[in-house]
């Protein structure tokens, strides 16, 4: 990875909406049905965001190039409840989005960080970025006592799958979504697991709560 680009937990404030558009360019097809179009969407990230809940690369000058959300403790890096989707969207609007939403919810199990993804603006990709977030957000989930990391990979983006792999992920189920396909794009999920080792006692700084 390049030397100038440096890797932390938490999203920088400030950083809100170059996030949300980093994920809405990695996920705005999955996203779109439940939050577009994209203007609103990106805003509806932004807005509702957990700033302690993601790894990020930051280039020269705090510029936001790669971030991985994820789960635990009841909170992830996308945020914003049933009242907020109303608000935004309005009721008749917003409850077919809040049906969209609800088949892409992901409960961690007890002792489970959950994964919701990784974003790599594109002009970096292919140095190394993703894999030090994978890295990154491993040590979180061993700081907070975790013993697993979990996350799900559709079936049209094998190169995230190749990915997970090489840092230890394994395939432990894989659901047939042909429900989804026109919809969101993809036609199944695959949920990958990835045993986290106990963090040593006397270990890295604790992350942010």
């Amino acid at each position: 990875m390049n030397p100038a680009v440096a890797v932390r937990s938490g999203v920088p404030r400030g950083a809100e909406q170059r996030v949300a558009e980093l994920y809405w360019e990695a996920f705005g097809r999955k996203l779109g049905a439940a939050l577009g179009p994209a203007e609103q969407g990106r805003t509806f990230i932004a807005d509702h965001l957990h700033h302690d809940r993601a790894a990020v690369a930051l280039a020269p000058g705090d510029r936001v190039v790669g971030v991985a959300g994820y789960q635990f403790g009841g909170r992830a890096l996308t945020g914003g409840g049933v009242r907020d989707v109303l608000n935004r969207y309005g009721l008749l609007r917003g409850l077919p989005r809040l049906a969209v939403l609800a088949l892409l919810e992901r409960t961690p199990a007890p002792g489970e960080l959950v994964m919701d993804g990784i974003a790599v603006d594109p002009a970096h990709r292919g140095a190394g970025i993703g894999s030090a977030l994978l890295t990154e957000v491993a040590a979180v989930a061993a700081e907070q006592g975790c013993s697993r990391v979990r996350l799900d990979v559709i079936d049209v983006n094998p190169r995230a799958r190749a990915l997970y792999e090489r840092h230890g992920f394994t395939a432990v189920h894989t659901e047939q979504t042909p429900y989804l396909k026109r919809l969101m794009g993809f036609g199944a999920v695959t949920t990958m697991h990835r045993t986290v080792p106990p963090a040593p006692a006397d270990g890295a700084e604790e992350r942010r709560r």
